[in-house]
Formats: structure tokens, sequence, C-alpha cells
């Protein structure tokens, strides 16, 4: 039986209280602080939350006293639940850095994708690939997301855009998920742009992601979720609509990326269609915005693409103060955010949207839960809940947004083994 004791934090951040719903307005300041915290664990799973006194008579009625029992004293320290990345394209081949020279110089992402650039690259780069190669890519990445406190990140198809390109994809979402400590919840995301044999029949390309990409993918339990780039150029909302309906009839639950590059009505499309995110948003409008509050759409923000297209950030605040749930994603990709580091998102948020260090926590972490449906399991540190832990290396959490670009991640538990510690893996033989 595995049992932890972790004891004497500085400050263990709980985020209790949100998992039926996400945390909004006043309630994302809200951490749920325990100073000189401590937890338990047993096997996968947290059973007692607390300080050190409670906490250890917990443990003596449940295990008779502290006989082999592992003990991890984190005194000057936070503890906290492990990162939660809802937003990323994580299985792909290549690279594009060639690309950022060509916006220093005043090309637009959409010129890029239209001269053949952008995710078509990508995308033929990933036809290209076997299984074995993304596999092999993939798992380097999950482990750079481990090492930044990283815990579960959702994971798009979308570089593949024919049926077995976009099949092999999500199978080695599947296969990383089981190989990796990292849990990888799986979105598919055939219409992430019109692929360059459909480009003059982009309605046809509609009709094979509606009439046998989804089918195939939901009859094989490939994902959970389908996302489209609703935009301009790319699929119009009643496009999108088309797809995110027929999704859901075959039990997907709808994501949109949303008026990211021009003003669509995306995210009103999220609110009416009940999805469980709208991703993006930097040009979504007023009326957007109040549709999300009502329907209780999470908006996944992504300062971090935004800081690398040089383009004005989402409009958190506004957000926030009309009582929409938000949360925060890296959008990790080759071609407008190749970052796996949270932690910076966490940073950008906080400098370039004005969120505070304690919105951006509840944001990265229930909240995110909550943009994957995985509220229930992961996001806060609460009895029952999986023991997916982060220990930073500060005495309180204002040092995760005020040291922007430094890795503060000491140890990390993933479903109750610690697979980090000082900084490095520890599951691994040497």
């Amino acid at each position: 039986m595995n049992r932890w004791l972790i004891h004497g934090a500085s400050q263990l951040l709980t985020l209790k209280g949100a998992s039926d719903r996400p945390k909004r307005g006043k309630q994302m300041s809200e951490l749920g602080i325990i100073e000189q915290g401590s937890l338990a664990i047993e096997n996968e799973r947290i059973f007692a939350v607390g300080s050190r006194e409670e906490v250890e008579r917990e443990v003596r009625l449940r295990w008779g006293g502290l006989d082999g029992v592992r003990v991890l004293n984190a005194a000057g320290k936070v503890v906290m639940p492990g990162l939660i990345d809802p937003h990323t394209h994580l299985v792909f081949a290549g690279t594009r850095e060639y690309e950022l020279e060509m916006r220093l110089n005043g090309r637009t992402y959409l010129e890029i994708l239209q001269a053949g650039g952008g995710i078509l690259a990508t995308t033929a780069m990933t036809r290209s690939a076997t299984e074995e190669e993304l596999t092999e890519q993939t798992l380097k990445r999950l482990d750079r997301f481990l090492l930044h406190g990283v815990t579960t990140v959702e994971a798009k198809s979308g570089y593949g855009l024919t049926l077995q390109d976009e099949l092999k994809q999500l199978r080695v979402a599947r296969r990383v998920h089981e190989e990796h400590p990292v849990d990888v919840v799986s979105t598919f995301m055939g219409a992430h742009a019109i692929p360059e044999e459909y480009k003059h029949d982009p309605e046809e390309y509609v009709r094979l992601v509606i009439g046998e990409m989804i089918p195939r993918v939901a009859g094989e339990g490939l994902a959970e979720f389908c996302d489209v780039f609703c935009e301009k150029g790319v699929f119009s909302l009643e496009q999108t609509e088309r797809i995110l309906t027929e999704a859901k009839r075959w039990g997907l639950v709808p994501k949109l990326h949303a008026d990211e590059l021009e003003p669509m009505g995306g995210a009103e499309l999220a609110a009416r269609i009940g999805a469980i995110s709208a991703d993006h948003l930097l040009k979504v409008s007023d009326r957007g915005i109040r549709a999300m509050a009502e329907a209780g759409v999470v908006a996944v923000l992504l300062p971090g693409t935004a800081f690398f297209l040089m383009a004005p950030c989402a409009r958190a605040r506004d957000m926030l103060e009309a009582g929409v749930p938000v949360a925060l994603s890296t959008d990790f990709n080759p071609g407008s955010s190749p970052t796996v580091s949270l932690p910076v998102i966490m940073n950008l948020a906080c400098l370039n949207m004005k969120m505070t260090p304690a919105e951006v926590i509840a944001a990265a972490t229930i909240n995110s839960a909550h943009a994957i449906g995985k509220a229930g399991e992961i996001g806060s540190l609460e009895p029952g809940k999986q023991a997916d832990i982060l220990i930073l290396d500060a005495p309180n959490y204002a040092h995760l947004s005020y040291h922007y670009g430094v890795n503060l991640t000491d140890s990390v538990f993933k479903k109750g083994e610690l697979v980090v510690q000082g900084g490095r893996r520890c599951d691994l033989p040497i």
C-alpha cells in the first residue's frame, strides 16, 4: 500500500469547494490556504487535508500509526494541486521556427497559413511521421510538461486532416496517456484547417469530418471532446455549428477555438450549443462575454499565443467581472505558442491580462479541470480526489507569478506516486 504524509507546508493551497462549479469573480481569489498545512495520501487518493495535528489524528485512526508511512517535509514550500493544461496541440511532427522571422517581417498568421505554412506545414510533416516517431516525440514533450508541474494535459488532433492521420494522432495520444505519468485527455479536431486537397471545395471536407471522421473517432473511443477552429477563412459559424451538433450526437463534448483573429460570434455559438469551453477569445464581443457568463462556458485564455504572435491579449478582467469562469493554458503547438511552461503563462496572465497571482492559480488548477470535465477528480486538494500534487520551492504562492521565466517546481506527485523530486524525475530507473 502506498502511504504518504506531506507536512509542514508554508502554505497548502486546497482550492476546495469548487468541484461542482468553476470559480467565478471574487471566488477566483479564494485559494483555501492552510498555513503549516499537511496532507495524507493513500494509494492514488488524498484522504486527509488540514493542520498537522488534524491530519496526524486521522492517520492514526485510519492506519494505526505512522509505521510504513513515507514522510515528506514541505517546510518553507507551497503545496498545491498539480497544474492542468486544458488546451494543447501535443501530438505533431516537425517544427516551424522559420515562421518567427516571417512574422517579424510583417506577415500575419492567416497570410502564413494561406501560403502553405502554419497548420498545413505541420500537417505535411505529421502525415509523413510514423506512429512510433510521433510517440517518441510526444513522450519527450510530456517529460517537459511534468517538470514544470503539469500533471494533466488536454491534447487535440488536427494535424492529420485525413481520416487515417487523425486517427493516428489520437491513437498516439491514447498510447502516451497509458505510458506516461501525465494524464492526457483527448480532443478530436479534424476541423483545424482546410487541407490543401480540399481548398477548392471546403464543404466537401466538412462533409468528410461529419460523415466519416466523427463516427470513427467516437466509435473507437479515441476522444472525449470535439473542437473546431471557427475563424474567417477557416470554418464558418454555420459549418462549426453543424460539426459540433453532429459531434454531440456521437457523445463528443463541444469546444471552440473562438474569436481569436476576427470577431466571428464564436463565443455566442459556444454558449448556444452548450460547449464546455471557448478558447482564445482575443476578439470576443461584449455580447459574447455575457452569453458565456449566462451559459457557464469556461473561457480558456492563452496569453502565450498572443505574446508570441505579438497581438493584444484577451480581455480577462472584463470576463472575470462579467462572471465568466476563466482558465489558462499554454496552447502548446509548433507555430503560435511553442512552450510547455504553464508557469510562464501564469506570469503573462498577470503582466499582460492584469489577473492577480491568486486568480491565475485558480485558473490553472480547478477551472482548468472544469474546462476538460475532470473537476470531480483533479484540480483541488480535497479528500477523495486523485493525489496530483505540486510542491513549489517558494515560501508563498505569490512567488509563482513574481519569478517570471523561473521554474519553481520542487516535487510532483501523480496519482499518489512521487515522480519529480528536487526538480528532477525520480520515477525512472537510473
